[in-house]
This record gives C-alpha cells, sequence and structure tokens, in this order.
C-alpha cells in the first residue's frame, strides 16, 4: 500500500467480501476489487476496527465488493492515501480536508457531516488539565507545558492555535513547551500520565460534561473505561468548529459512490448503533455539505501554511 498505512491482517474484522453473480457485476467493479476506507489515528487500531465492522458488512453487501479498512497511525497517513487515490473514503477533520484541498482540490469531495444531538453541525476544540492540577483557566497555563493533538487536527491544533494568536498568546514564549500527543486519546493520557500540564482535544460541548459530553474523543475514552472525567478539567473551549466531513474520492465511478453516500445517508435510522459507531457517537444524523461548508477552515489552513515558510 503506502507506507504510513498498514493493512491489518485480521480479515474477518477488516473486510466481508459480499458477492453477485458474475453476470450481474458492473463494469465499474472490475476497476474497484474492493472499497478501501482510511480510519484516522486517535484511539488504538483494534477499537477503531471493532467500531467499523458494521460499515465493513454493510456497506459491502450494499456494493457487491469488500470493503477494507486502512487505520493510520497518524492523519497524515490517511491524507496520502486519499491525495494518492489508495483509499476511496474516509472521515477526516476539517482541517484534514482542508489540508488535502490545498493539495489536489480534485481528490476528494465532502459528502456529509455528523450533526450533534441538538441538531447543530459543529463542535468545539477544548483544553483541559488534571483536576489536581490547581489550573482553573488558559491564564494559569502561562510557563507550562501544552500538548497538542496532531499538526493536521482541526481541534487538536489548527484552531487552538489560531485563537489563542488571535488573542495575542505566543505559542512559542507562552508555553514552557508545546509537543504533539500523537493522536488525541494519546494526548489525554499523556497529560493524566503528567508529561505535560494540558491538552487539547474534540468534543461536541452538548450533553453532560460528567460522560465526555455526547460525541467526541472525551466520550469515546469514557464508553471504553480509559477515562474518569473527574479526573479532567475544562479550562478553556474554542469558538464553533465545523464538524469534519466524510469524502469520497472524487474519481470514484458514480455508482459505487452513490450507493456508499445512500447507505450513510439512511443509517441513522436503519442501524442506529451502527450510527453511533462510524460518527463517533450520538447524534441526528448525517448532513449532506459541500466545499462551502469549509471555506473557512481552508483559509485558516492556508494562512497557518503561509506562516510557517
Amino acid at each position: 500500500m503506502f507506507a504510513l498505512l498498514t493493512r491489518t491482517t485480521c480479515a474477518a474484522a477488516i473486510a466481508v467480501a459480499a458477492l453477485t453473480p458474475p453476470a450481474l457485476a458492473q463494469d465499474w467493479k472490475s476497476d474497484l476489487p474492493a472499497f478501501r476506507i482510511g480510519l484516522l489515528g486517535g484511539e488504538n487500531e483494534a477499537d477503531r476496527l471493532r467500531k467499523n465492522e458494521c460499515m465493513v458488512e454493510q456497506l459491502g453487501e450494499k456494493l457487491g465488493v469488500p470493503v477494507e479498512l486502512y487505520p493510520a497511525s497518524d492523519y497524515a497517513g490517511v491524507m496520502q492515501g486519499l491525495v494518492s487515490g489508495q483509499l476511496d473514503a474516509a472521515s477526516l477533520g476539517a482541517s484534514g480536508y482542508a489540508g488535502i484541498y490545498l493539495q489536489d482540490p480534485e481528490a476528494v469531495e465532502p459528502v456529509f457531516v455528523a450533526l450533534e444531538n441538538d441538531g447543530s453541525d459543529g463542535y468545539y476544540a477544548m483544553m483541559y488539565t488534571k483536576s489536581d492540577s490547581g489550573i482553573e483557566n488558559i491564564e494559569q497555563m502561562e510557563g507550562r507545558s501544552l500538548a497538542f493533538a496532531d499538526p493536521n487536527s482541526t481541534s487538536g491544533y489548527l484552531v487552538p492555535k489560531a485563537e489563542m494568536e488571535a488573542a495575542e498568546i505566543d505559542i512559542d514564549s507562552y508555553f514552557s513547551s508545546t509537543g504533539f500527543g500523537g493522536g488525541h486519546e494519546q494526548a489525554v493520557v499523556a497529560v493524566l500520565n503528567g508529561q505535560y500540564d494540558a491538552g487539547v482535544t474534540w468534543t461536541s460541548g452538548v450533553g453532560e460534561e460528567a460522560d465526555g459530553f455526547s460525541r467526541g474523543a472525551l466520550r469515546s475514552m469514557v464508553d471504553k473505561d480509559l477515562l474518569d472525567m473527574a479526573d479532567l478539567k475544562i479550562i478553556w473551549k474554542s469558538n464553533l468548529i465545523p464538524n469534519g466531513p466524510w469524502v469520497v474520492r472524487k474519481s470514484l465511478a458514480d455508482e459505487p459512490k452513490q450507493i456508499a453516500i445512500d447507505w450513510m445517508e439512511t443509517l441513522h435510522e436503519t442501524d442506529y448503533e451502527c450510527y453511533v459507531n462510524v460518527s463517533q457517537g450520538e447524534g441526528q444524523g448525517f448532513k449532506r455539505v459541500d466545499h462551502s461548508f469549509f471555506e473557512g477552515v481552508v483559509a485558516m489552513r492556508q494562512r497557518e501554511l503561509e506562516g510557517s515558510r
């Protein structure tokens, strides 16, 4: 495949071949022997594969070709796979989509974002510390260390950095040090272990804080018994961020593209448990979007790229 994506050897967890009689096979199947979906990093590989088994089975049956999952160790792996045409679909953060668009506007097209429990189509970046750290707000983070999640993460890097800079906080001088945790889940663990004083992650901001809210990295960790929210304190929240999109490869044939879109569009009604797993939390279903939904984040990422040159 490619350097940053590794296909798992657990075939039962990764692909289900829903075969149709050869006489009925569409022409596109000869060019698409498998529908390849990239999975972003952020939690361990086994959990990512388990949560998406329903997509492998159900979408594979609809398409009549195997659905294969490719978990990446970081965001860049999935982005690289989409740009190179070695993946057919993926769920991205808004910044990840912006990064692909700025590299190759013809690589992918956004089709859906997940709606939150209150019907909103955005989420928040939140900064957290250990509850016993004595840190109450971002002002008290001066001279302390901060863990970002991933350089291609919207909530775990791009937006917190941009909003702090807009508030005249110079990242390099304000914090004693900054680093990347290797994903949202890994950054939370690093803060809990005392490697950093605080971290930033994504959350719906809807629902009970004690549950990790209704959707997001914190909720996922709470659901897996990896986190007790009593051990964390939220000290900062961003402005509303556009939810990240499900994207498909632009050059994908129309028929498999439409089959995948039709399956996702009704998933909230046909199998809510699968929807929760695929969309990473509770919500009101998927909403159709296009590039215009992400123009603000694309502009923000463009400024970030220009500032780093």
